[in-house]
């Protein structure tokens, strides 16, 4: 019997067949923790005597949840991080040159097809864009790795997702992941390995691919994945050489999924008729097409554009292009945050952080701040907030009582000037005029 591309990779770092359902211990490449989940596991990690990491270059620390520091509390903390990273090796990404975790690991190179990450975050899965089986762990779980260089863990049932169709010009991966968790629901893969794949997705470039892996977990699966394709190599190929490119591609010739593999269940989705949607509180599988949104007067106190789901430079583009010579709305504050202090650079140098300062909106440090209702943008009670975000749960952004949507970058800018969920139709503008130079 075949097997998933997901069963070969936890295969690969097990040496020995799997089957799901099967408990392993399978090596780990990435070992990745931000601040917040950090402090939990370098407790966990001294209270269990262990002396040294299993291998420093693989522990990667990146504080972005509340850094820049909100208070004193939450800068101690970071400091007792900062100073186990310094103690024992580990690699450690300061404020101002890195950003937002998943967006940092993937622009540096430091994860590859093929590889098993483990993070102490819930979108950790995003890394399965680029063909890694990835998922979050509980802090525990990530010291125990530290010391051991393995993760004990259940192989997952697989579940094929099938994109075909052509899809509208204004629709984005944001749009079809969100339409997918609408039709199989927020408990719809629990536990399962997403594997998105068909035309649709083949034709992704990276960021689109990123985005779809980001929010497996919000259909409550264990991880995402897209088979690495000559895409996903040639993108990997820039980040950490081709020499280191090519060594590994022809190491995991595997990276792909038997014709003859079983899995517990396939979806096809055809994407012709998806419109861009709008999740609306308080789950991401809540969704309306643009064109019933629209129609529906909701008014906005706050738009957040970028953030680890759509914060890579292609989404500060859009974004840009919907406000170019616009102001956003008087009654609605506009939060841009870069995924990376590489990506506002980068934007920086295209003159987008310009259009958007002139546009009105306010630019943030690349932290994961306002998403987890931390600080640097919390919605009050009672606001409603539209956010390019992965998540809408009650309080997720800040207040009980805030209401909070999702949707994808041209949505949210156009939404930011009319100041209520808006298409960009309704300021005359076209597909072809928004994602012209998109991928740059």
């Amino acid at each position: 019997m075949g097997k998933t591309i997901t069963e070969k990779i936890l295969a690969a770092h097990c040496d020995q067949d799997v089957v799901p359902g099967a408990f392993i211990n399978a090596r780990v490449d990435v070992a990745m923790v931000n601040e917040l989940s950090g402090i939990i596991s370098v407790h966990e990690f001294q209270k269990m005597g262990a002396t040294q990491l299993f291998d420093p270059k693989k522990v990667i620390m990146v504080p972005d949840h509340f850094t820049p520091a909100k208070d004193i509390r939450t800068a101690n903390l970071v400091k007792e991080v900062k100073e186990f990273a310094q103690k024992y090796g580990a690699v450690w990404f300061e404020v101002g040159r890195a950003g937002i975790e998943h967006v940092v690991l993937l622009e540096r190179g430091l994860v590859a097809p093929g590889d098993i990450v483990i993070g102490g975050d819930s979108h950790t899965c995003t890394y399965g864009g680029i063909g890694a089986f990835s998922t979050g762990a509980g802090s525990t779980d990530i010291a125990a790795i530290w010391a051991l260089g393995e993760f004990w863990m259940r192989v997952p049932e697989s579940i094929k997702l099938i994109y075909t169709g052509k899809r509208n010009p204004w629709v984005t991966a944001k749009d079809i992941i969100l339409e997918t968790i609408h039709r199989i629901g927020v408990d719809g893969a629990i536990y399962g390995a997403l594997e998105y794949c068909g035309p649709v997705v083949e034709a992704m470039p990276m960021h689109e691919r990123f985005t779809m892996a980001n929010m497996a977990i919000e259909a409550g699966a264990k991880s995402g994945i897209v088979a690495p394709d000559e895409t996903a190599w040639a993108w990997y190929a820039a980040k950490a050489g081709r020499d280191r490119a090519e060594e590994l591609r022809a190491e995991r010739h595997y990276l792909f999924s038997d014709p003859d593999a079983q899995y517990e269940k396939i979806v096809e989705i055809d994407v012709t008729s998806v419109e861009p949607q709008v999740a609306y509180p308080h789950l991401p599988e809540n969704t309306r097409p643009i064109s019933v949104a629209a129609r529906e007067n909701v008014k906005l106190d706050q738009v957040m554009i970028g953030y680890c789901t759509n914060g890579w430079i292609e989404d500060l583009r859009i974004a840009a292009a919907v406000l170019r010579g616009r102001q956003v709305h008087k009654d609605t504050r506009v939060l841009i945050v870069p995924g990376s202090e590489q990506v506002y650079h980068q934007a920086l140098k295209e003159g987008l952080i310009e259009i958007f300062h002139e546009a009105g909106c306010i630019i943030s440090p690349s932290s994961c701040g306002a998403c987890i209702g931390g600080h640097l943008g919390v919605a009050a009670s009672g606001e409603r907030v539209l956010t390019t975000t992965n998540r809408n749960f009650r309080g997720r952004v800040g207040a009980l009582d805030a209401e909070v949507f999702l949707a994808g970058p041209a949505i949210a800018a156009a939404s930011a000037v009319l100041g209520r969920l808006a298409s960009p139709e309704e300021l005359d503008l076209v597909p072809e005029q928004v994602f012209a130079g998109v991928e740059g």
